[in-house]
């Protein structure tokens, strides 16, 4: 059982759903996004998505396109990210850490060395938005068979006849996608999202986290309500993007995170 399948099933034990927050590695530079990341378990935080930035990305509003060129600015790479994976690794062996982002970085540097990496420091999961099912020899068999768990996403367009290539090879959980469109633009309704939850969960038989469209503690815990988690991005990166200092941003986090749980 991964730290992601361990995690799921605490949380369903004890009838709540997961918080997953998204930040970007190295925004707004090295040592506060490790900071920040470091202090997100202490915040109520179960997964912690972490962006692998990218020059060019497809699915991201402007908050996370602005954090990923502010991160790339301050050097950021891919390999400073699995850095701080093993550094967060140190003092944390639990809280499951999945890495999110494109293939162009992993394919630079290339898949099997990238694999064995993100598998020595310490992640459990992969998200690469641009990797569609018809790609598994890509990057998700390699990754499944070293024992990460390979995320896809489904989406308001992912229909019945389409969900089963979605499912197939996927692991850990489904990213629903609330929304047409990409990340901060528009906000989640748990009205719009209860049944497609539903139809996703039990075409895969995953736990199906939704995001997206989170942006505040009172959406949080509308989604939890639906969802087996709750996945929220933008509105914590633009906390970092305006200044905030560390403690500001993980107080943010908290609300968020309580709001979930106490669905």
């Amino acid at each position: 059982m991964s730290r992601i399948d361990a995690k799921f099933a605490a949380l369903k034990a004890e009838g709540k759903a997961a918080f997953v927050s998204f930040v970007m590695a190295g925004d707004p530079d090295y040592e506060t996004s490790l900071a920040i990341v470091k202090g997100l378990p202490a915040a109520g935080v179960d997964v912690i998505e972490l962006g692998m930035p990218f020059t060019d990305p497809m699915a991201d509003g402007p908050a996370i396109q602005l954090a990923g060129q502010r991160a790339l600015a301050g050097g950021m790479t891919l390999g400073r990210v699995l850095e701080m994976v093993r550094s967060f690794r140190v003092d944390d062996q639990t809280t499951p850490i999945i890495l999110m982002g494109y293939y162009n970085p992993i394919y630079s540097m290339g898949v099997e060395r990238f694999v064995a990496a993100a598998k020595d420091a310490g992640v459990d999961g992969l998200i690469v938005v641009d990797l569609p099912p018809e790609e598994d020899d890509e990057l998700c068999l390699p990754a499944n068979a070293a024992g990460l768990n390979f995320i896809r996403l489904a989406t308001p367009t992912t229909d019945d006849t389409r969900l089963p290539a979605v499912a197939r090879n996927t692991s850990g959980f489904v990213y629903y996608v609330s929304i047409t469109g990409i990340t901060g633009a528009a906000s989640a309704s748990a009205a719009r999202v209860a049944p497609e939850v539903d139809r996703v969960r039990k075409a895969t038989g995953l736990p199906v986290c939704v995001g997206f469209g989170v942006k505040t503690p009172e959406a949080s815990a509308e989604i939890a309500g639906v969802a087996d988690g709750v996945v929220v991005g933008s509105a914590i990166i633009e906390r970092i993007a305006a200044g905030e200092d560390t403690a500001s941003v993980l107080a943010f986090v908290k609300s968020l995170t309580e709001a979930a749980h106490g669905a």
